[in-house]
């Protein structure tokens, strides 16, 4: 069966689907509630509010510091264009708006991963909308106002309307947006161009993917320029400089940052792994992406993407934990393919706030760990990385040359 399938509700769907709504309301109000017990400061969407502020007042956006944390801008000026509007409103509707929207968005996030891996039960939306909220990557991208689940909707809205090797109408916005927000996501056009390059060169068609990450380099670069004629001072320091400095957005070695680089910052004891980094990073890329391209050549769009998400995530200079947002697809791809094993274990890892338990704050303990912390602070990390071999081995075998091509040259 395709995993890119029509909707339809069934009487008995349709009786099941108000319980199902219910319950991720009433999970959702819970949610709210103890956000409000903890005392969210939302301090990320305060940044952004900062940037916004910036922009409309004619400051120099990239020597901001904003709220008691003293925190920068890290991302592209076309983002602080967008966040102009949240100036608008006030600090409380502001914090209120943003919970909402996060818990929307959250629920379009959740319809779009089970589009992807195939599974589509109007009811299992909600509940596992209802679940999901509680994850710890989701729960602290709502705590600090964060951008993730848009960027990430964003994302699976361009790559969950067509099948493998197919280009529709608007393909690539939704990536070069989110690229054009913030950088991490520009791996997916990687992505789609080294698949259409890979399939030319192994006698097929690879027009389809290489339009589509032509749609998103175009959709980048016209959000890019926009920034760039609205802001042309903060849009030279961003690329000539800022942009190439990871490190404005924290230290390294700190427990939230789940990526390689942290990790290895932890391991080694010292806040810059230097060239071990580089040389891991480069390995991780070159693996991570041969695992998507041969997912996508032979139909596994939903493995190629989450192959994808995971990697970049991985070899990203910085991943907060509120980054691994994309367990969401994770977890009911591996469900949905037969691992319930590891389909659990990576549901537990991501919901038991483990990064937390580890020593953190000031005085930089992260770069003291024992090995059992250590192993503690690399949970996501590592869970990332056993996707990615599970992923390998689970693609389905390849398709004859000639019915590849097939597969390839409508669109």
């Amino acid at each position: 069966m395709s995993p890119f399938v029509t909707v339809i509700a069934s009487p008995g769907d349709r009786r099941r689907l108000p319980v199902a709504v219910g319950a991720c309301l009433l999970s959702f109000a819970a949610f709210w509630l103890a956000q409000r017990a903890a005392h969210v400061t939302m301090v990320d969407l305060m940044v952004y509010r900062a940037e916004g502020a910036a922009v409309r007042a004619g400051g120099d956006l990239y020597a901001l510091r904003a709220t008691a944390a003293h925190l920068p801008p890290t991302y592209p000026p076309f983002a602080a264009l967008l966040f102009t509007a949240l100036t608008l409103p006030g600090t409380t509707v502001l914090c209120t708006l943003a919970t909402a929207g996060n818990l929307a968005l959250l629920v379009v996030f959740v319809r779009l991963s089970l589009r992807l891996v195939g599974h589509a039960r109007v009811e299992s939306v909600w509940w596992v909308a209802a679940v999901a909220v509680w994850c710890e990557p989701v729960w602290t991208t709502v705590r600090y106002g964060q951008v993730n689940l848009l960027l990430a909707a964003l994302v699976l809205w361009d790559l969950a309307r067509h099948p493998a090797g197919r280009c529709g109408r608007w393909a690539g916005a939704g990536l070069g947006l989110a690229a054009a927000i913030k950088l991490t996501p520009a791996l997916f056009p990687a992505f789609l161009l080294a698949t259409g390059l890979a399939a030319r060169l192994g006698g097929g068609h690879g027009g389809p993917w290489l339009r589509h990450a032509r749609g998103a380099a175009t959709a980048f670069a016209g959000a890019t320029l926009l920034a760039a004629a609205a802001l042309p001072y903060d849009s030279w320091r961003y690329w000539t400089g800022v942009a190439f400095r990871p490190d404005r957005a924290g230290h390294p070695e700190a427990t939230a940052n789940q990526a390689l680089r942290g990790v290895l910052a932890r391991l080694s004891h010292t806040p810059d792994p230097g060239t071990l980094w580089l040389a891991v990073v480069a390995v991780v890329a070159v693996l991570g992406l041969a695992v998507a391209v041969a997912a996508e050549l032979r139909g596994a769009r939903a493995w190629a993407v989450c192959a994808c998400a995971v990697t970049a995530l991985l070899i990203s200079p910085v991943s907060w934990t509120h980054h691994w947002v994309w367990c969401v697809p994770v977890v009911p791809l591996l469900w949905t393919r037969g691992h319930r094993v590891a389909a659990v274990g990576t549901a537990l890892v991501f919901c038991s706030y483990v990064p937390w338990w580890v020593p953190h704050g000031t005085g930089r303990p992260e770069l003291h760990l024992t090995g059992p912390q250590l192993a503690l602070s690399a949970l996501y990390a590592g869970a990332g990385g056993l996707f990615l071999v599970l992923a390998r081995a689970s693609l389905p075998v390849s398709r004859p040359r000639s019915a590849a091509r097939q597969a390839v040259t409508k669109e």
